[in-house]
């Protein structure tokens, strides 16, 4: 008896996440796979105490998933960069407190099969917190954000997510016209640091955990 569609669509991901998830394990990094935005935010509540001081960076993800308005709504110390009052030198102070959170939320450019995290940031605050200082760190990554490898993570990043970012928000930027990296020096330019995370510390092996969503999301 053959599988419908959807059904076979739902078994490509999930083979795809669980090969992933393989390596992020022996990279030392825990790993889940859900099918659904709203299994995601499940898992993600269960990863965090009541009470936690929650920092987030920067995510189309974590705004699809609707993590950010439950946490709004739970007894949790939320660290809201959102609100309409906040301005550009509170927003600068909100990503200090952030890196010193009980728990930062982000989603990441790419995930490799090889288990690899890899991001390019603009200001540095969400890749400086992947790296050190919050004492958890949850990955949301929707099932579009898996790649082979490094090289393809990078083109991903630059010929893709950033141009199309730079579009929505208007930038100044020569990707924001051609559609494609133009390796540029532009003075609005957000491709400024790249982090890839290839392995976890030992002895911090809990620290980042990694939630793939069986759906599209973000860019």
């Amino acid at each position: 008896m053959s599988l419908s569609l959807e059904k076979s669509k739902a078994w490509h991901k999930e083979s795809i996440a669980k090969r992933a998830i393989e390596y992020l394990n022996k990279n030392h990094i825990d790993a889940y796979y859900v099918e659904t935005a709203d299994a995601a935010c499940k898992k993600i509540l269960e990863l965090i105490p009541l009470n936690s001081k929650v920092g987030y960076g920067g995510s189309l993800t974590l705004h699809e998933i609707g993590i950010k308005d439950l946490l709004r709504n739970k007894n949790y110390n939320f660290i809201d960069r959102d609100l309409p009052e906040i301005d550009d030198d509170k927003i600068y102070s909100l990503r200090r407190k952030s890196l010193l959170a009980d728990v930062f939320l982000m989603s990441t450019n790419a995930l490799t099969l090889g288990g690899q995290l890899v991001n390019i940031d603009g200001v540095g605050n969400r890749v400086a917190a992947l790296i050190f200082g919050p004492s958890k760190i949850i990955v949301v990554a929707g099932i579009n954000k898996i790649v082979p490898d490094i090289e393809a993570a990078i083109y991903r990043i630059k010929n893709y997510v950033a141009p199309i970012h730079a579009k929505r928000r208007n930038r100044k930027l020569p990707c924001a016209q051609s559609g494609y990296c133009m390796n540029c020096h532009a003075p609005e330019r957000f491709c400024n640091a790249l982090v890839v995370i290839e392995h976890q510390y030992l002895k911090n092996k809990d620290r980042i955990v990694v939630i793939i969503v069986g759906q599209e999301l973000g860019l």
